[in-house]
This record gives C-alpha cells, structure tokens and sequence, in this order.
C-alpha cells in the first residue's frame, strides 16, 4: 500500500508542473472574463425597474419542471465550498500555495464562485422562487457534505471531475436551450456561458487524467473502472429540503431533469464512452492481469448500461417544491 501511495505522489507532482504550464489554457483572465452583472438589470441604471420587469415576465413563461431542475443546477453550484475543501483533501499533493494543484484549486473555485453567484440572482430577481426555502436546501448541501466514493485518492478524484464537468456542461446547456424555447433569452445565454465555463473545465480535468495515464496506465485503469462499477454520483445527491432526510429531495430533482431531457441515463453512458475514448482505454499497453480485466469490464459497460438506459421510462410528475411558489 505505501508502495502505491509514494507512487501517486510522485505522478502528482509530475502532474503539478503540468498544470502551470497550461493553466492560462483553461481558465480565462479575470479581468476580462464574463461576471454575473453582465446579464444582470443594472440597480444603477435608470431602466433597471424596467429591465427588472422584463426579466420577471420572460420567467413566467418557465415550465414548472425547468424551474425546479434551475433551482437544483443553482444550489449545486452554490455548494461550491464543499467541493474546494474536498480538492484540497487530495492525498500526495504539494499544499505549497503556489504549486501547480493548490494554485488549480484557488483559480478553479473562482470561476465557479461566478455560477452559483448569477443564477442565485436570477433566481431571486425572478419572483418564482420562495428563496428562503431555497437557501435552507443550500446550507443543508453545504452542512451535510457528501460521499462521492472518491475518497482521498487523487486518480479517481480526476475521474471524477472529468465526468462531473460533463455531465454539468449538459445540463446547463440544455437548459439553455429549453429557456430560448420558454421564451427567457436572457437566461438562455446565463446558461450557455456557464456550460462553456464547464466544457473548459471537463478538456482541462480529462487532460490532467490523460497524463496520470500516460505515466501510471494500470493503477489509472483500475481506479477507473472502481469508479465505474460504484456509478458517479452527483455532487447534490445528498440535496433535500427543510424537513426532510438527507437525499429525499434529490429523486425528485433528478426525476424533473430527466423528463426534461435535461440529464438522462443515455447523457450518463455517452459520458462514460466518451471518457472510454479520451483516454484510449481500447488500446492502452503495459498493463498486468487486473489491468487487462478492469479494461475489458470498462469497454463491455457502455453497451450494457445503454440497454438498460433505453427501457427507462420517464418518472410522471407528482412532487411539489418547496422551492417554487405555487
């Protein structure tokens, strides 16, 4: 076990000097990068009631559903302190705050902070949401934490996030698309720059993996199918409202965004053969038994999962958020 703890250390540190090479590729200059005022009604401006007036008829037009599956996407976002922490948490890496993962982390989080910080003000300015229900179900998500079967190990960390960053570029996309189709331009383009932010983030974390790959194949193979055989959850699957379990909340979220088309069972295997491609598990060399093994259960699950994706039938709506004034 020491043996392969030293042994992640070192790929990490390898990987550290990378990141600062190529930091500016994946995250954009502060200064002149995009913040939640740009697409906001100006309070300063002499129009603001009117522009603010605008932004609440356009919102009206929302499905129920799109605005249920917003408020989930938003308090994700806005449970970002959990997800800084939990990267700063990895094992074998250089807590120097001006190494390459440190420096990652600080960078990373503040062009996240933004989503959470626009949408929340949509929300607000919006009149469709009893806020202060909301805001509980956030610092819940905050309080409660959460298990992503990731544990210290940074390979599966990297995993994680290059699958997670996907699955959160679909989901903001589409509702993107869904809010141009409601008629809310505005919010449509909210939408469409958070799910770029995301796309750069997923190219930069599937990067990162490919060279944890290139460097350690087999212990990068089975840490990936360990992950793939215990599913990746989502960052909010521990999301509930005020008054109930930890969790309970979640089904429903997750029910509304697949009725929606939103983020489906298909979007998941997509993802996961879309990572299968990336990293070039197919042809991967210097592997022993268990890698060769874990290879060959990675490739057959796309098509197993797919069969099973595609006789899901769409959950009915039934649940009523506390989120959403009626």
């Amino acid at each position: 076990m020491r043996f392969f703890v030293e042994r992640r250390r070192e790929v990490m540190l390898h990987i550290e000097n990378y990141m600062l090479e190529v930091m500016d590729t994946y995250l954009k200059p502060i200064d002149t990068n995009w913040q939640p005022s740009d697409f906001l009604p100006d309070s300063t401006s002499e129009t603001f009631f009117q522009d603010l007036k605008y932004l609440r008829e356009n919102a009206e037009g929302l499905s129920y559903d799109l605005v249920a599956v917003l408020i989930g996407d938003t308090i994700t976002e806005e449970a970002l302190p959990t997800y800084e922490s939990w990267l700063s948490m990895v094992d074998g890496v250089n807590r120097d705050e001006q190494g390459g993962w440190m420096k990652w982390v600080r960078h990373w989080t503040a062009e996240e902070n933004r989503h959470g910080d626009l949408l929340n003000k949509y929300l607000y300015l919006s009149g469709r949401v009893d806020m202060r229900q909301m805001e509980i179900s956030t610092q819940y998500l905050i309080a409660d934490g959460f298990d992503i079967g990731t544990g210290n190990d940074p390979y599966r960390n990297f995993i994680y996030t290059s699958f997670q960053e996907l699955a959160t570029n679909i989901s903001h996309r589409r509702v993107a698309s869904l809010a141009k189709q409601n008629g809310d331009t505005s919010l449509s383009k909210m939408c469409g720059v958070i799910a770029s932010d995301e796309a750069r983030h997923a190219k930069a974390y599937k990067d990162f993996m490919s060279k944890i790959f290139a460097v350690d194949p087999n212990e990068a193979m089975l840490a990936f199918e360990d992950m793939m055989r215990h599913k990746i959850v989502m960052p909010a699957h521990f999301l509930r409202e005020m008054g109930l379990k930890i969790g309970q909340t979640f089904g429903h979220f997750t029910d509304a965004a697949q009725r929606l088309g939103v983020y489906t069972a298909v979007d998941y295997v997509e993802i996961m053969q879309q990572l299968i491609e990336e990293w070039k598990v197919e042809s991967m060399v210097d592997l022993n038994e268990a890698g060769e093994k874990a290879r060959d259960y990675l490739m057959a699950l796309p098509n197993r999962l797919l069969r099973v994706a595609e006789r899901m039938k769409n959950p009915s709506m039934e649940y009523k958020f506390s989120w959403i004034h009626s």
